[in-house]
């Protein structure tokens, strides 16, 4: 095919992208999209700006030539949050060597990352849908920045969905752009609509080939332009399958590309090799994408059925038993098969002067060379933690001739005290970081969880460690961190302390905790960094240099920090709440529950729990970032997730079938009103009162935007209107003995997952509770017929907030739930002093009803709200503080 091409497209990050006949397909990164990746969105609505930036890193480091950043979303201020984002690009070079694209819907979030964005990059997009002046003018200020951009086949009447409709659109915005504009014609990209195929609609048989056509007339007859589009799209009739997604993506791209398309959004890992499909699902699958019969959609949908889910047959292969010992010995570490190392290490055994020497010479030849690939990302966390499990039951069976010979002991390169901090008692990160520093031959010394401060110190001096590292998931952890770095240092500790947990950060560590403690403090934000960190930290050669780099590096990240803080402006709570989210209570709709009161629920049986769990967090706890399904099949850690995913499954086959796990809920409808602005007043079948006191945002918007709190959706007293609210907990019982009974077998591997599973039976029991409310006992949303997709999405009626999450951070909250509920009474999930719940597999909240009910982020709030809430809680103010200051402006 001859394409009219004089000019050629050039972009640039600090590397140049130049695209021209020889260009191969240029790949478009988009999970920095807070529309297409909730863990984007969690990051930049939590500001965690620099683990956001390590998912650009990612997309940079598996091969992605242009990255799209999106920030549109309600709860975030999407101006703000891309210009900051592109200004920390701009500071990390192995990400801005390549283009950005920014993508957003709104025009000032879009000039706004143009007037800093290095290099040049591409809008994406415009169109011709609110006509041609705004068009114009659009493309004009693009052109002036000197950016490309994208244009989508879209116009006054609606979205291109055949072919003479996409060159039709296509036509008309080239001649536009540039015989109106002046605008260069090889920085126009076209994204001419790629529609799902094979739907059972006669109108959307043509969808690919039509786009393909158009492709190759655009390509054609529109010099020098590119042409774009989501390749995941054709496919989307086929989800569930990705045997046939992958096989369509191919065909899709074999042809697309051929027509002349150049660019695009595409998951590698959700691509088939061409000549590598089956000829007869090739067949099949080229009838439906180039429409070349009438029953196409139909046969493909019969032969899908016979490839689904088909793998590959797989034989166990032995012959690595016929390698010398130490290759065995490494081998099973490296792939985690414990099978056969007892007979392996007996003979090393026997083949040693001293039992000890095995540990030191074989099973630490291996357990580097496990160091070596994790460190190069070849492992991953799974996988790490299964070779340690090896590696124990190794070094378990040599014990006993170990201390037959009295003197020896394995020399281990140093001694790590690992605490959960007092009130909390989540352990998952820290078992993880624990064992893999075992692996890497460090001696832990573990206290568990909600272990106090004096508790941590006596065993410090008693066992003689080499480095402290403090784990917490709730924020008051963040505080008992605080206090003991205090402790340390008035008792004049010289040792370095690690900070890890769900609610820690750099920032918090910088500023906070480095301040209370002359000697190192490190931040390690995942168990990757770990083993490297440590022993920095430990080398003695050069361990003065790098503290001293450490404090340099946080002392100007905690200058940068504050000063970024005071940019931003508050108003007053009493402005605030004139600026408060106001919905109409005359004629909003407002249900009554069809069960008023309180229930429990102790009967259920997890089998109804499977179908609500959300899988992706699962994977991020062991250090497997993407989003489910897609993570299955993701080009770099596809393969590890996958076994991951079976092995989870065959646990909860095993616990469903043992019911060695037991889920208890207990949930409330109550009559209730705002009162005093935001105090939620709650009242019991008897007339008992209980309230709720809501938090507002105070960061200064802009007009017409509402500065929220809960109690905004909840009808107020005076408005004479009688209106509803419900409050729940849910607690998952059983995974600790189930950890420990696995940690009894000296296997970790199983006790990491046990603790992960039930945490996603409480998450999924609080999802299914919360559908079960909607539908039942309040009935508000009857018809409701979501997907789990859907559910994870939060694509429901209603919301369900809870304590020490963003919309209402305060913990506090928690003890009112209680009273109410008599939550500890009735289904024994406890509170401890930090007001983190035990077991630690738990979820409890609240239930919002109203339509315009939505979830924000509190964000920082001012002292003059303190103040406030302290005296409406009949508390003091120093308290309120304590519970508070993660979100004070002024810290």
């Amino acid at each position: 095919m001859k394409i009219k091409q004089t000019k050629y497209m050039k972009l640039s990050g600090l590397e140049p992208l130049i695209l021209n006949e020889n260009s191969n397909f240029i790949n478009v990164g988009e999970r920095t999209n807070v529309a297409g990746s909730r863990k984007f969105l969690r990051l930049i609505k939590e500001e965690k700006f620099d683990e956001a930036l390590d998912i650009a890193r990612h997309q940079v480091d598996g091969g992605a030539q242009i990255v799209d950043i999106n920030m549109d979303d309600g709860l975030i201020d999407g101006k703000e949050a891309m210009v900051r984002f592109l200004n920390l690009i701009a500071a990390e070079p192995d990400i801005c060597r390549v283009p950005m694209m920014i993508d957003s819907s709104k025009w000032e979030i879009i000039e706004a990352g143009l007037q800093v964005v290095q290099g040049k990059c591409v809008v994406n997009s415009i169109s011709l849908k609110e006509g041609e002046e705004k068009f114009i003018w659009e493309a004009t200020q693009i052109k002036r920045y000197g950016a490309a951009v994208i244009v989508m086949a879209f116009d006054e009447v609606g979205q291109a969905d055949n072919y003479e409709r996409r060159i039709e659109i296509a036509k008309r915005s080239y001649d536009i752009l540039v015989n109106k504009v002046g605008f260069a014609s090889e920085d126009i990209i076209f994204d001419l609509n790629i529609f799902p195929v094979a739907t059972g609609m006669d109108e959307h048989r043509k969808n690919a080939i039509d786009f393909i056509e158009a492709t190759r007339w655009v390509r054609q007859n529109l010099e020098n332009v590119s042409v774009s589009g989501g390749v995941s799209n054709v496919s989307f009739s086929f989800r569930g399958n990705n045997t046939v997604r992958e096989a369509m993506h191919s065909v899709f791209l074999y042809y697309a590309i051929q027509a002349g398309m150049n660019m695009g959004i595409v998951n590698p890992a959700m691509l088939e090799v061409y000549d590598d499909i089956p000829k007869d699902l090739l067949e099949h699958i080229e009838d439906v994408i180039l429409d070349r019969r009438e029953d196409a959609t139909e046969r493909l949908l019969d032969f899908a059925e016979t490839v689904k889910g088909t793998k590959k047959e797989k034989t166990i292969d032995l012959s690595w038993r016929e390698n010398p010992l130490q290759d065995r010995i490494t081998h099973a570490l490296v792939k985690g098969i414990d099978a056969f190392i007892i007979e392996d290490v007996e003979e090393a055994r026997q083949q040693a002067e001293k039992p000890i020497e095995v540990i030191e010479g074989n099973l630490m030849i291996g357990m580097n060379v496990v160091g070596d690939l994790f460190g190069a990302g070849k492992m991953f966390l799974p996988q790490v933690v299964k070779s340690a499990r090896v590696m124990k039951k190794a070094v378990g069976y040599l014990n006993p001739f170990i201390e037959a010979e009295k003197g020896e002991e394995q020399k281990a390169l140093g001694k790590i005290l690992m605490a959960t901090v007092k009130g909390d008692v989540h352990d998952i990160g820290k078992n993880i970081v624990s064992v893999v520093l075992g692996c890497n031959n460090y001696e832990i010394v573990d206290l568990g969880v909600m272990v106090p401060p004096e508790k941590i110190i006596e065993a410090a001096k008693r066992e003689n460690v080499d480095a402290i590292g403090l784990s917490g998931l709730i924020t008051p952890s963040l505080d008992e961190m605080v206090y003991l770095a205090k402790e340390m240092e008035r008792q004049n500790f010289k040792l370095p302390l690690l900070i890890g947990g769900a609610t820690t950060s750099k920032a918090h560590t910088a500023v906070k905790i480095d301040t209370q403690y002359k000697n190192a403090v490190v931040h390690v934000n995942d168990a990757s960094r770990a083993v490297t960190v440590v022993g920095d930290l430990l080398n003695k050669k050069t361990n003065n240099d790098y503290v001293a780099k450490l404090k340099k590096d946080y002392d100007e990240f905690r200058t940068k920090f504050l000063k970024r803080g005071k940019e931003k402006s508050y108003i007053s709570i009493k402005e605030a709440r004139t600026r408060k989210y106001k919905i109409d209570w005359q004629t909003t709709e407002i249900v009554k529950p069809k069960e008023l009161g309180i229930q429990t629920l102790e009967q259920l049986s997890l089998k109804e729990l499977v179908p609500f769990i959300d899988w992706s967090p699962f994977f991020r706890s062991w250090d497997l970032h993407g989003k489910f399904p897609d993570i299955l099949t993701d080009e770099v850690v596809g393969e590890q997730a996958t076994i991951m995913y079976k092995e989870a499954n065959v646990m909860i086959n095993e616990i469903i079938a043992n019911q060695s796990l037991k889920p208890k809920a207990i949930f409330g409808l109550f009559e209730a009103n705002t009162i005093n602005e935001d105090d939620i007043s709650v009242h019991k079948k008897g007339g008992e009162e209980f309230v709720f006191r809501t938090l507002r945002q105070q960061l200064k918007k802009r007009e017409g935007i509402p500065n929220h709190a809960l109690a905004d959706f909840i009808a107020p007293k005076e408005s004479g209107k009688k209106d509803f609210m419900g409050a729940f907990c849910v607690g998952i019982f059983g995974a600790q003995e189930l950890a420990e009974s696995y940690k009894a077998k000296e296997d970790d591997y199983n006790a990491i997952m046990a603790q992960a599973i039930a945490d996603r039976f409480a998450e999924a029991f609080a999802e299914y509770l919360h559908k079960q409310i909607r539908t039942k006992h309040w009935g508000y949303a009857l018809d409701e017929e979501l997907s789990n997709d859907d559910l994870i999405k939060e694509n429901y009626k209603g919301i369900r907030p809870a304590p020490g999450y963003p919309a209402c951070p305060d913990h506090l909250e928690k003890e009112t739930i209680w009273s109410l509920l008599n939550v500890e009474e009735q289904i024994d999930v406890k509170l401890t002093e930090s007001l983190a719940m035990w077991p630690a597999a738990a979820v409890s909240g609240y239930y919002f009803a109203n339509k315009e009910a939505k979830y924000f982020g509190l964000g920082k709030i001012t002292d003059d709200q303190v103040t406030d809430y302290a005296q409406r809680k009949g508390i003091s103010k120093q308290k309120a503080r304590k519970w508070l200051h993660p979100n004070l402006a002024e810290e």
